[in-house]
């Protein structure tokens, strides 16, 4: 038999994040992983970091945005002191662009909203756009430009780094890390909570169920009731010479992310399959169209790689975050969509706030289970 203070399940970004908070305050902690730690959705990540500001909001969903948006520039510098890693944060900034009366109005919905909570927000007409980022001139930025802003503040993070970096973060600190540990169910008896698996039976004070995608799946098992919808996401990458942008470029829901070592990140491509993590011809064209058009000289090259994954979603957008009603011991992390990686930091910090009785860096209310 196993006893830590808590265990965490789930070994995505989540799932490290919240132990490498909770080791850092002084708690023995257990991450058990369904398959191999580090991987999954999370590591399939853009790492697109928008900016936030959670001290002009009241809005429960920005708040948490906010935190972790301050909080990933401490944790990469911590990460990068404790295990050598860089986990590419880089703050590049971000270009939105609209090339559709449609996407226009959007964006200009947008800037009131950057506006109203002090968000810095410029915005370029085409002359400006293809000064800062020349390789979108051959292209349909060119012509069909309707505007665009420039938000500095946005970041990208290098997601397979930073799961690599907290990984040895957590083991340098004595998170006991179990990999290809499916955990089966949860039940909370008495002063603690029983976690059964398919080789062993785990015992904590506590557990957080950090599962994305198939959190549902193990609460309904153990008799809680929440709903969590995978949706793929669809990407593919490019290896060029050298980056050809400095900055993340937006269109609606498909972006560039450059690397800076020339490797170029294009996505994505949504749809609710269920679980299926493969990749479809139809969809791996139609991002190569749009990237294509918006940067011709990928036309002649072929990408690299492409992959998907299932980023975890609930009805009405909002994270569940917080303890699980009716119990007093057990707790739930998931939910995140596709702000995963952007909201750990703030969601780790908040989940072990209530396991230590901490005054609460966040209101959680809104994102219990049960809302609505």
């Amino acid at each position: 038999m196993t006893h830590s203070d808590l265990t965490v399940v789930g070994g995505g970004v989540m799932g490290l994040s919240i132990a490498w908070e909770a080791v850092r305050r002084g708690l023995q902690v257990t991450l058990l992983e369904r398959d191999t730690i580090g991987r999954g959705t999370s590591w399939t990540a853009a790492g697109i970091l928008p900016p936030a500001n959670d001290r002009t909001t009241a809005d429960p969903f920005d708040r948490l945005r906010g935190l972790s948006h301050r909080l990933h520039p401490q944790w990469a510098a911590e990460l990068r002191a404790t295990t050598g890693i860089d986990n590419g944060l880089r703050h590049c900034g971000g270009l939105y662009l609209a090339m559709s009366p449609g996407e226009a109005a959007a964006l200009i919905g947008l800037q009131q909203y950057w506006q109203a909570y002090d968000i810095q927000a410029t915005r370029y007409d085409t002359a400006q756009l293809l000064a800062d980022e020349p390789n979108l001139g051959q292209g349909a930025a060119a012509t069909r430009l309707r505007t665009a802003f420039l938000l500095p503040d946005e970041y990208q993070i290098r997601s397979p780094d930073h799961l690599r970096a907290l990984r040895a973060a957590c083991q340098q600190a004595g998170v006991r890390l179990h990999a290809s540990t499916l955990v089966r169910k949860f039940t909370e008896r008495g002063r603690a909570v029983e976690l059964e698996t398919d080789g062993q039976t785990f015992h904590s004070d506590a557990a957080v169920l950090a599962g994305g995608a198939w959190s549902s799946a193990i609460a309904t098992a153990s008799g809680v009731d929440f709903d969590i919808i995978p949706v793929r996401g669809q990407m593919l990458l490019y290896r060029l010479p050298q980056p050809p942008f400095r900055r993340v470029i937006n269109e609606g829901n498909r972006y560039f992310v450059p690397r800076d070592d020339g490797h170029l990140l294009v996505g994505s491509y949504e749809e609710e399959v269920g679980f299926r993590t493969d990749t479809t011809p139809a969809a791996i064209a139609t991002l190569r169209q749009w990237a294509e058009g918006l940067y011709p000289d990928l036309q002649p090259i072929e990408p690299i790689r492409t992959w998907a994954g299932l980023r975890p979603n609930t009805i009405d957008g909002f994270p569940y975050i917080g303890r699980v009603p009716d119990r007093q011991r057990l707790f739930v992390a998931t939910g995140h969509f596709r702000s995963g990686m952007h909201l750990s930091c703030g969601t780790a910090v908040a989940i072990v706030d209530l396991l230590t009785d901490t005054p609460p860096s966040l209101d959680l209310d809104a994102f219990r289970i049960g809302r609505g």
